[in-house]
């Protein structure tokens, strides 16, 4: 049955991205006296590409580090009672429900209720449907024949509506980052979706827990400038909200990196467009007034988040398949190793030409020069001992595009002396667009599987 109100819960976060730490999440659970544990792992182009791998497999199309990660905590956060929430289902949340059933069966668990979020998948309606693009306001019609998947950005009454099933673990698709949060506190302090008095606050606490390491000083060390310790045992964050709104963030006593006022508003800055207009599927969020209080150590207190009502409309994130890129790259090193790699980068360019190579782009960089910036001269004339050549092109076949790592590799004897460590790999490209969607045709669903 689902937990009553309480006067106060703490959420710990196991994962900012698909790729992230495993160990983190272990600690939380062992050591955050935490009552959630939220994955986080979808990008804007992961659903899409796990669409592309649905296809090939109807059995995958999930995040491929679900088993690996439950394995870690599935046992120990059963034994605490913690319940974990993640959006590791990607473009296929029954699959991902299933593969935790076989973990616990693995593990030896003779019970456990998995609550699995559906109706983010919207290809079929947007399929029949035309919108402007958000990103350059042209038809959805111009990437429809590319199209590969389409799905909305679910809210944390989606997440809040599996938790009160009394589930041990909820697997979504596609949600808000933030919501994921939100939905554990809207679960465990028995708030209202349209308590925008609390959501302001909520949505503060989710986005400052989501990118996980971050806020506890990954992405955010400088040496020097801001120096933080141990980041090989970088702490994922916790936070504790009250029912009245009171919230701070800390990590695992012992954990590496720091909870600082300054990594905190960093973060609460992050990929943030307008901090006074934040759109979530939950409200829109006000930043403005946010203030932070360190009152200990790795303890940073926040307040003053505000939110006025939802938008009538959903995000959805459209993937489509855009080409390919073909890369290569050389190395040169000792004296004149700039000029040599000029040299090759020009060669490469003229040898596509003269095959009548055809690319939507080209890219010629120099890694160690002008790969980050554009072209740039030393302020001491010093020229770099060693560059890297990186030639790339995006096509629309995948022929064309393998041309580029080709001519890059044929400059072993035929270009430039002193050419060595060549690379090259050609890859599918998925293109993400986005469209608005009215929320009242978008029907969610929450399926039971259990042992």
């Amino acid at each position: 049955m689902p937990a009553s109100s309480q006067s106060k819960i703490r959420i710990g976060c196991g994962a900012g991205y698909a790729g992230d730490r495993w160990e983190p999440a272990l600690e939380c659970v062992e050591r955050g006296d935490i009552g959630y544990l939220v994955y986080e792992t979808l990008a804007e182009r992961t659903i899409a590409l796990g669409q592309l791998e649905k296809l090939r497999d109807p059995a995958r199309g999930y995040n491929p580090m679900l088993e690996a990660r439950l394995r870690l905590t599935l046992k120990p956060a059963l034994a605490r009672k913690i319940r974990i929430v993640s959006n590791m289902g990607a473009a296929n949340p029954l699959a991902a429900g299933e593969a935790v059933l076989r973990v616990a069966r693995e593990l030896g668990i003779a019970k456990l209720k998995v609550a699995v979020v559906l109706g983010d998948d919207v290809t079929d309606l947007v399929r029949n449907t035309d919108a402007p693009l958000m990103e350059n306001g042209e038809p959805l019609e111009t990437i429809k024949p590319m199209m590969v998947s389409a799905n909305a950005y679910l809210g944390a009454d989606a997440v809040a509506a599996a938790l009160a099933t009394g589930a041990d673990v909820v697997i979504t698709g596609r949600v808000a980052d933030p919501s994921l949060f939100v939905g554990c506190m809207l679960d465990g302090l028995r708030w209202r979706d349209d308590d925008y008095a609390r959501l302001g606050q909520a949505t503060v606490a989710g986005h400052l827990m989501e990118c996980a390491g971050q806020v506890t000083g990954g992405y955010f060390a400088d040496p020097g400038f801001k120096d933080v310790a141990n980041l090989a045992r970088l702490g994922f964050p916790i936070c504790e909200m009250h029912a009245d709104g009171a919230a701070f963030i800390t990590k695992p006593e012992g954990s590496g990196g720091a909870v600082t006022l300054a990594t905190c508003k960093e973060q609460l800055l992050y990929e943030v467009h307008d901090p006074v207009r934040y759109v979530t599927p939950d409200c829109v969020a006000d930043f403005s007034g946010v203030k932070f209080s360190e009152s200990a150590h790795d303890h940073v207190a926040f307040s003053g988040g505000r939110a006025t009502p939802r938008t009538a409309t959903y995000k959805v994130s459209v993937g489509y398949r855009a080409g390919y890129v073909g890369e290569g790259h050389m190395a040169y090193a000792g004296p004149g190793a700039l000029n040599r790699a000029r040299l090759a980068g020009d060669i490469v360019r003229e040898r596509l030409a003269l095959r009548n190579i055809k690319l939507d782009e080209l890219r010629v960089d120099l890694i160690g020069h002008s790969s980050l910036h554009s072209d740039v001269s030393r302020s001491d004339n010093a020229e770099p001992y060693e560059i890297r050549l990186r030639v790339s092109g995006r096509a629309q076949n995948k022929w064309d595009a393998a041309a580029v790592g080709e001519e890059v590799q044929t400059l072993y004897t035929n270009g430039p002396y002193g050419g060595a460590s060549d690379f090259m790999q050609v890859k599918e490209v998925v293109g993400v667009r986005s469209i608005l969607l009215d929320r009242s045709l978008v029907k969610t669903e929450v399926r039971m599987l259990s042992l």
